[in-house]
Parts: structure tokens; C-alpha cells; sequence
């Protein structure tokens, strides 16, 4: 056992630049606050160094090794926050569910859930500390190893983008198996959600005692649902995520900004921002400036430039960057990507993205 094993959460280096925890929560700031989805990921090679020959999950239960890609980005760019490095699919392994990294392929359930009687297969209680302790050690060693930089972002899956996986069996483009289920079997979906969601609130709340300052939870699968599937199966279970923490923190006298990412919901946008959620997060295909008509200045926006804009040459992503910008405001707005980074990306040009945030944002905040 390491000395880092013995790191507790408490005694943390403060905090020197505190922006995107101001802008999440519509403050002024000098400048629009900038991190990336990813950005702990496979386009930089010191990340796919230290990844070389190890299994996946092995390294997200390493709290050493998480902590090292976490903080690799920031040696490179000046993100204004850090998002703890692990994976969604540690819910469904601490469920008493088999999930393998396949290379080349992505994520794999050896035997995903096919019938409403496969629930009984989960383990009834979950220990969140027991089975996913490695994630809050994670998150403690590297708010000291951070030194106070930027502040610390957990996070975790939504419960119907758990739940499709864990049926699916993987990744897919239909999620025809998954929402056969919400068709076929209304009551047993709602109970796997509401499980998940038990989960999810212990686990989002070890997060924030082990150090997070902020949490997102993803939605990634949204977008696969319509508007009426949304508010049955998604939206309720996003709002209680948030509601209970919110209550549990509240009791301890903590708070820290919640942020929803509903990929592709844009159909959802006004129930999201009245979800009790800080930051609402956006893709690419929603308008800036319709965003903020339709959310009334109630959250603040974070996103959404298309990620595939970064293979543009580096005074196009600037230009990019400042139409953005000037679409969302300044103010209550944290620029990110539409979704995360692909490993083919330029490091230099997620280089020249974040500078393009900090010097446009600076300019348009003097004119103010």
C-alpha cells in the first residue's frame, strides 16, 4: 500500500483561481472559464503513454494513475478546472455487473440485463464506499496533488444512460434493446432507474466529501429518446439526482455547483434548467443564443462548440471561438466542447481553443 492510500480529505491547498466555480453560479468573472470534456484523454501522448499495456478499469482503480491523467492537461493548457479521470461504467460494476474495455470496440457486458428478472442478478445494497472507494481516493489525492490550480469536477451517468448500456450490453446506434424495455416493461425500467439513482446520489455525495468542488452528471444517451420518453425516463430521476444531494450537502452545511449534460435533449432545454441544477451543458446542434432565450437566465450555460471544429486551422477556431462567445455572453457561461475530444485531435489546437476563450472573453468583458 502506497502513502498515498493514507491522504485524507481535508487540509486541501487553496483555491487560486476559483473562475469557473464563479461562472457556474452566474457570477462576474475576468474571463469566460474554459475546460474540455476529455480533456484527459488519448489525442495527448503522455496519456497514451501512460495507458500503454494496462487494462481500463485497472486504471481507473488506481488512484495514482487516475490522478496522474488528470492532471496531465493542465500542465499543457490553462484549463480553468480539472474533471477527475474514471469512467460512467463503474456504477453498473459496483451493481455486481461485468464491464470490459475492449480495444478498438469500446465498452462490453458479457451479459447485459435481457429480462425484468435479470434485476435480481444486482446486488440488492450497494456499499458505494466498499465498491467505489477507489474513485473517491482518486479524487482526495488529486485535490492535493492539484495544489489549488483549478477546482475538481466529479462526476458520474445518468440513470437511463446506465440503464441502456447495462441492456444494450455496450454501445449502440439504435438502443433498440434498451427501449424495448421502456415499451414492453414501464415497471421494471422505473425500478432499475430508481435503484441506479440510489446509487448514483451515495456515490455523487462521496465525491464531494472525498473533495469534488463541483459535479456533472451525463446524460450521454438522451438524445435517443423523444420528448414524452425524456419526461417519463430521464428528466424525473436527472431532477431527484440533484434535489437529493442538494438536500444531504445542504445538511452538512456543503454546496458545491451541479452541472446536467443531456446530450441531444434540446427538446428538453426548459424542463433542464428548471432541475435544480446550477449549469445546464449543451452539444453543438443547439443554438447559443436561442439557449438563453429558452433557459430565462435561471442556469448558467456551458459548451458547446463542435468538437470537430478543432481540426480547423487555428485562426478559423479563434473566429470559432468568438462567435460563440458573443452568442451565449459572458456572463453565467462556461465554454467547453460539444462533446468530448477523439483522440485524433491536435494538442496544439485544443491549445490554440482555450487561448482563443481567455483572450476573446477578456476583450469583450472590458467593452462591458
Amino acid at each position: 500500500m502506497s502513502k498515498d492510500e493514507f491522504i485524507l480529505p481535508k487540509d486541501f491547498p487553496n483555491l487560486q483561481n476559483d473562475t469557473f466555480l464563479r461562472a457556474a453560479r452566474g457570477e462576474e468573472t475576468e474571463h469566460v472559464p474554459v475546460w474540455c470534456m476529455r480533456q484527459a484523454g488519448r489525442y495527448l501522448p503522455e496519456f497514451r503513454e501512460s495507458r500503454a499495456g494496462k487494462d481500463f478499469f485497472d486504471t481507473c482503480r488506481s488512484p495514482e494513475s487516475c490522478c496522474e491523467l488528470t492532471l496531465q492537461p493542465l500542465r499543457r493548457f490553462p484549463f480553468d478546472a480539472a474533471i477527475i479521470f474514471s469512467d460512467i461504467l463503474v456504477v453498473p460494476q459496483a451493481l455486481g455487473m461485468e464491464v470490459q474495455m475492449v480495444p478498438g470496440k469500446g465498452p462490453s457486458f458479457p451479459d447485459p440485463l435481457k429480462e425484468p428478472e435479470d434485476l435480481q442478478r444486482l446486488r440488492p445494497k450497494v456499499d458505494v464506499e466498499k465498491e467505489l472507494g477507489y474513485v473517491f481516493k482518486a479524487i482526495t489525492l488529486t485535490r492535493h496533488k492539484i495544489e489549488g490550480k483549478v477546482p475538481l469536477i466529479g462526476f458520474t451517468g445518468a440513470p437511463w444512460t446506465l440503464m441502456s448500456y447495462m441492456i444494450e450490453g455496450g454501445g449502440s446506434n439504435t438502443h433498440s434493446k434498451a427501449k424495448r424495455w421502456l415499451y414492453r416493461h414501464p415497471e421494471a425500467s422505473h425500478i432499475l432507474l430508481r435503484r441506479l439513482t440510489d446509487v448514483i446520489v451515495e456515490y455523487l455525495l462521496g465525491q464531494v466529501a472525498a473533495g469534488a468542488q463541483a459535479l456533472q452528471v451525463f446524460e450521454s444517451h438522451a438524445g435517443i429518446l423523444g420528448p414524452a420518453e425524456f419526461k417519463e425516463f430521464s428528466l424525473p430521476y436527472l431532477r431527484d439526482i440533484a434535489k437529493l444531494v442538494k438536500e444531504r450537502l445542504k445538511e452538512t452545511g456543503r454546496d458545491v455547483p451541479m452541472i446536467v449534460f443531456a446530450k441531444d435533449a434540446h427538446y428538453g432545454l426548459e424542463d433542464l434548467s428548471q432541475s435544480h441544477y446550477e449549469v445546464v451543458g449543451l452539444d453543438w446542434t443547439v443554438d447559443p443564443r436561442s439557449a438563453r432565450e429558452r433557459t430565462g437566465g435561471k442556469v448558467s450555460l456551458q459548451g458547446n462548440m463542435d468538437p470537430c471544429a478543432l481540426y480547423a486551422p487555428k485562426d478559423r477556431i479563434s473566429e470559432i471561438v468568438q462567435k460563440m462567445l458573443e452568442g451565449f455572453g459572458t456572463k453565467g457561461y462556461i465554454a467547453n466542447l460539444g462533446h468530448g475530444l477523439y483522440p485524433d485531435m491536435d494538442p496544439e489546437n485544443v491549445g490554440a481553443f482555450v487561448e482563443a476563450v481567455h483572450k476573446h472573453s477578456k476583450q469583450m468583458i472590458k467593452q462591458i
